[in-house]
C-alpha cells in the first residue's frame, strides 16, 4: 500500500478520503495518526459478501490509556475550553461542510461496512451534519441564568463549563450517526475526548475524524481508538482521569461500564437499547400503520434500538392487520446496499446471523406460530457468503416468550393482540426496557392517555421512527439513562456552577471579635 501521510499525520493534499482509510494508520491519538503499538490489526467485512473488504489497526490497552492521557492533557491545558464558543461553533459548522462535500464517499463506506442500503447511509448523513449544525447554534445561546437572592447587593448567577474528559463509545447498526450525537455536543462543549466506533463497522468513524482534524480540532482534544471491548475496553472506563461516559449499545456491557466507572464518579449516560410496543387500534388508519409497522420493524433488517418489534394489535383486526404484513414482507427487496433496487440489506455479522437462526426455533419451540421467514431467503441472486435473513413474523405470542421478551436486534415481529385499551396500555408497558413505542388510533383523547400513560422515552402518535435533533432522545428502566440530543444533550457534557458574588463585602459577624464591647458570651 502507499504510504499517504506526512509525518505529522495530516494528510496529504490531494489523496481521496477512502485511500486514506485503506492505507492507514487507523487510531489518532494526540493529533497525530498511528498504528497500533503492538501492530495488530483487524480484517473488515463486507456483510453482502462474507469477504474481507480492508483491514484497519486495532488498538491495545496501552493506546487507549495514551488516548486518555492526551485528552486529559488537552483539558488540563485549558486551550479548547477556553476557546471563544463562536470559534467551537465554527468548526462545528465546517465539519458539516466537509460532511457535505464528502458526502457520497462516506455513504459508500458507510453502506460497505454495515450492509445498509445507499439510501440510508445517505440520509444518515445528511442527519449527521444537522446534528452538527444543531449543537453549533444551540451552544452560542447562553444558557446561563441570574438567580434572585432577595439582596441587591449579591449578584447569583448559574454557568455551564465543560465536564472534561469524555471517552464515547458508539454502536455497530449507525456508526456514524451515533458518534455525531457524542462527538457534536462534546466538542460544543469545550470537552475533550476519546472515540471508539464498535470494532465491527469503525470506518465511518475514521473518516469522521479525519474530517474533524480538517476542520481544525485541535492535537489532543479529540483522539480514536477502536478495537474489542474486551481489549480496550477497561483502559476507557476504569479510569480516574476520565470524567464522563457515554455508551450505546447493549444492556450487559452498559451495566458492566456503569459498575467500571462508579468507583472512580464518572458520569455515565447509557442507551441500552430496547423492546419497543408498536400499538395498533381498530379505528387507525390500517393503511398507513400497516406500512408503517413494516418499516419500523424491517428497516435495516430490524437492527435498529428503536425497531417496533413488538405488534400489539387489537383483536378485531389482528388476522386483517397480520395478513397483510406477510404479504409486504414477503415483497420486500433484499439485497446489497450498493444496489438501488434493494430497501433491506444484509445482517451486520455471522454472529449476528446465527442469534437470528437461534431466536427462530426458540420461537418455534415456545409455542409461537411462524408465518413468514425464518431463515435464508430462497434468492439464487445473494451472495452466498453474505448474512442474509429473511423479515420474519411470529403470530400468536405472549409475554411469557423470550422472542417477545428478549431484544432480538434483527427482523423478528412478534404480534400480541389485545381486547381493551387498558390491556393495550398494559401489553405496552410490560417490559424491563423503555426507549420508545408507536401508537396508532384516529381517537385523540386515546392517544392522549396511551402517549402519557406509555413508560418510552419516545412515543410516536400515528407515526414511527422520525427524530430530530433538538429533542431528547433516551429511554426509561433498563433502556438506559441520560439523554442525548437536544439541550439536554449538551448538558450531559457540562456541569453547572454556582457563582456568588457580593459587590460589597462586610464581616458576617457572627463570631465576636476579640476587645469589641458589643460582643457577647
Amino acid at each position: 500500500m502507499t504510504e499517504i501521510a506526512t509525518e505529522t499525520g495530516t494528510p496529504a493534499v490531494g489523496v481521496e478520503l477512502s485511500e486514506r482509510l485503506t492505507a492507514g494508520p487507523h487510531l489518532y491519538i494526540d493529533g497525530r495518526w498511528q498504528h497500533s503499538s503492538d501492530g495488530g490489526t483487524r480484517d473488515l467485512i463486507n456483510p453482502a459478501t462474507g469477504a474481507v473488504f480492508t483491514t484497519v489497526d486495532e488498538a491495545t490497552a496501552d493506546d487507549a490509556l495514551a488516548a486518555v492521557a492526551a485528552a486529559r492533557a488537552a483539558f488540563d491545558a485549558g486551550e479548547w475550553s477556553a476557546t471563544p464558543v463562536a470559534e467551537r461553533a465554527a468548526i462545528l459548522r465546517r465539519i458539516a461542510d466537509l460532511l457535505v462535500r464528502d458526502r457520497e464517499e462516506l455513504a459508500r463506506i458507510e453502506t460497505v461496512d454495515t450492509g445498509k442500503t445507499l439510501e440510508e447511509s445517505k440520509i444518515d448523513l445528511a442527519d449527521v451534519e444537522s446534528v452538527l449544525r444543531y449543537y453549533a447554534s444551540l451552544v452560542e445561546v447562553s444558557a446561563d441564568r441570574l438567580v434572585d437572592v432577595g439582596n441587591p447587593a449579591v449578584v447569583s448567577r448559574i454557568v455551564h463549563e465543560p465536564i472534561g474528559v469524555c471517552v464515547l463509545i458508539a454502536p455497530w447498526n449507525y456508526p456514524l450517526l451515533q458518534i455525531s450525537w457524542k462527538i457534536a455536543p462534546a466538542l460544543a462543549a469545550g470537552c475533550t475526548m476519546v472515540a471508539k466506533p464498535s470494532e465491527v463497522t469503525p470506518l465511518s468513524t475514521i473518516a469522521f475524524v479525519h474530517l474533524c482534524e480538517e476542520a481544525g480540532v485541535p492535537a489532543g482534544v479529540l483522539n480514536l481508538v477502536q478495537g474489542a471491548g474486551s481489549a480496550i475496553g477497561d483502559a476507557l472506563t476504569d479510569n480516574p482521569d476520565v470524567d464522563l461516559i457515554s455508551f450505546t449499545g447493549g444492556l450487559t456491557t452498559g451495566t458492566r461500564i456503569a459498575k467500571a466507572a462508579a468507583p472512580h464518579v464518572s458520569r455515565v449516560a447509557l442507551e441500552l437499547g430496547g423492546k419497543n410496543p408498536h400499538i395498533v387500534f381498530a379505528d387507525a388508519d390500517l393503511p398507513a400503520a400497516i406500512d408503517q409497522v413494516l418499516t419500523g420493524v424491517f428497516l435495516h433488517s430490524g437492527q435498529v434500538c428503536s425497531a417496533g418489534t413488538r405488534l400489539i394489535v387489537e383483536e378485531s383486526i389482528a388476522d386483517e392487520v397480520v395478513d397483510a404484513l406477510i404479504e409486504r414482507a414477503g415483497s420486500i427487496r433484499m439485497g446489497d446496499g450498493l444496489d438501488p433496487s434493494s430497501r433491506t440489506g444484509p445482517l451486520v455479522s455471522e454472529a449476528q446471523l446465527t442469534k437470528m437462526h437461534e431466536y427462530v426455533k426458540l420461537g418455534v419451540d415456545e409455542g409461537a406460530v411462524l408465518r413468514t421467514g425464518g431463515g435464508r431467503p430462497d434468492r439464487d441472486d445473494l451472495s452466498p457468503g453474505g448474512y442474509w435473513f429473511a423479515p420474519t413474523i411470529f403470530d400468536r405470542c405472549d409475554r411469557s416468550m423470550r422472542i417477545v421478551s428478549d431484544e432480538t436486534f434483527g427482523p423478528i415481529l412478534t404480534v400480541e393482540r389485545f381486547g381493551t385499551e387498558s390491556e393495550a396500555l398494559a401489553l405496552g408497558n410490560d417490559t424491563e426496557y423503555g426507549l420508545a413505542a408507536g401508537v396508532w388510533t384516529s381517537d385523540d383523547a386515546r392517544g392522549e392517555r396511551l402517549t402519557r400513560g406509555l413508560r418510552h422515552g419516545t412515543v410516536w402518535l400515528n407515526d414511527f421512527g422520525y427524530y430530530t435533533p433538538a429533542a431528547e432522545w433516551g429511554g426509561f428502566g433498563k433502556s438506559g439513562n441520560g439523554r442525548e440530543l437536544g439541550p439536554t444533550g449538551l448538558a450531559e457534557y457540562q456541569e453547572a456552577k454556582h457563582i456568588w458574588k457580593n459587590t460589597s463585602p462586610a464581616p458576617a459577624g457572627w463570631f465576636p471579635v476579640p476587645g469589641d464591647d458589643d460582643a457577647t458570651a
